[in-house]
């Protein structure tokens, strides 16, 4: 789900950095959209991500069992050393949110709440049940917590990782966590 949003961030980001290049006297190098598109699907992690799926596919059930553990099991362990990771960096970064104009905060928990009241109402034009509904909502709703800051930290080293880092991590997760998911459970009854 990710890989086309992290793809058009790019794209916008390329786009921008061309816009002001014109404007001042740093150069950034601008990709084509076919460069964009390789590196995309051709980052070791992409190439992992679609290689595995695509071993699990053809080696179906047998292949999960042999594979459990360094899939299953050692993959539990490397996520947790992830995720660690990635909170001390947002940590690290959430400082960096003083001094950003209101509307920062304002996005960080607008947003999911928007596109949780979208979901919503895409549901409950198409008919889905509630508990997809719920599902679709926080998902929706949710920001990129492990991809995209990943991403952004190698691919636009100049953007200020608070934004991404702090804002995500920061607020709009445990705002989700605490809030968000039971306030979306609530508008769905009431819509359904």
């Amino acid at each position: 789900m990710e890989s086309p949003a992290i793809i058009l961030a790019i794209i916008l980001a390329n786009k921008a950095r061309a816009a002001m290049s014109v404007d001042s006297t740093v150069k950034h190098e601008s990709a084509g959209i076919s460069k964009i598109l390789h590196e995309s699907f051709t980052d070791g992690a992409q190439l992992l991500l679609l290689g595995s799926m695509a071993v699990a596919l053809v080696s179906g059930d047998a292949g999960h069992k042999l594979m459990a553990p360094f899939s299953i099991d050692l993959f539990k362990g490397m996520l947790s050393f992830f995720l660690l990771d990635m909170g001390l960096m947002a940590a690290r970064n959430f400082k960096g949110l003083r001094g950003k104009p209101p509307i920062t905060l304002l996005y960080a928990i607008g947003s999911p709440l928007s596109h949780a009241l979208l979901a919503s109402a895409l549901c409950k034009l198409i008919g889905l049940p509630l508990g997809n509904t719920i599902l679709l909502m926080v998902l929706a709703s949710s920001a990129s917590y492990i991809a995209v800051p990943a991403v952004l930290r190698h691919a636009l080293p100049e953007v200020n990782p608070a934004l991404y880092m702090g804002m995500s991590l920061g607020i709009t997760f445990p705002f989700n966590i605490i809030l968000g998911i039971p306030l979306y459970a609530l508008i769905a009854i009431a819509l359904l």
